[in-house]
C-alpha cells in the first residue's frame, strides 16, 4: 500500500521549516530511512529557494504543492508551482573542473538534485510546473 503525504506551502522560504517538520513526522511514521528524508530535504531546500526566488515576478502570494509517495522501498516527490516555465533538467551541468573565479554562478543546487536522485522529471502543464523526483531508501 502507498502512503501519501501532501503539503501547500507558500512562495516563502520560511515555509521549508513547516515542510521540513510536517514530512519528518510523516516519514517517521512511515518507517522511512532518515537518511533518506535527509536526501529529500535538501532536495527540497534547493528547489522551494529557486521556485521562491526566481518564479514568480508579482511579489504576490503563490500556492507550492508539495505531494510525497511511499511504497515501501521508494520515496516520490512533485513539487508543483505556477510560477514562470522553468526545466531544471535543461539547464546545463555546472563546469566543476572551473576555478572559482571562472565558474558562473548558479546551477550547482539543482545540478546535485539530478546526482542525489535516482529520477528527475519535469513537465510544464496548465500553466504549472511539475518536477518529480523519486530516490530508493536502500540507494540512499
Amino acid at each position: 500500500m502507498t502512503a501519501t503525504f501532501e503539503l501547500t506551502l507558500k512562495n516563502d522560504m520560511a515555509e521549508h521549516a513547516r515542510l521540513s517538520a510536517a514530512l519528518a513526522d510523516w516519514a517517521e511514521a512511515q518507517g522511512i530511512d532518515a537518511g533518506l528524508v535527509t536526501t529529500f530535504e535538501l532536495a527540497f531546500d534547493e528547489i522551494l529557494a529557486n521556485i521562491t526566488s526566481y518564479a514568480y515576478d508579482d511579489g504576490g502570494e503563490h500556492a507550492i504543492e508539495v505531494t510525497c509517495h511511499w511504497d515501501g522501498s521508494a520515496l516520490s516527490a512533485e513539487v508543483v508551482d505556477d510560477g514562470r516555465a522553468f526545466d531544471p533538467l535543461a539547464a546545463p551541468d555546472p563546469d566543476l573542473e572551473a576555478g572559482l573565479d571562472e565558474r558562473e554562478i548558479g546551477g550547482l543546487g539543482l545540478f546535485m538534485v539530478r546526482q542525489l536522485m535516482d529520477d528527475v522529471a519535469y513537465r510544464r502543464e496548465d500553466g504549472r510546473n511539475r518536477l518529480s523526483f523519486a530516490k530508493k531508501q536502500d540507494a540512499a
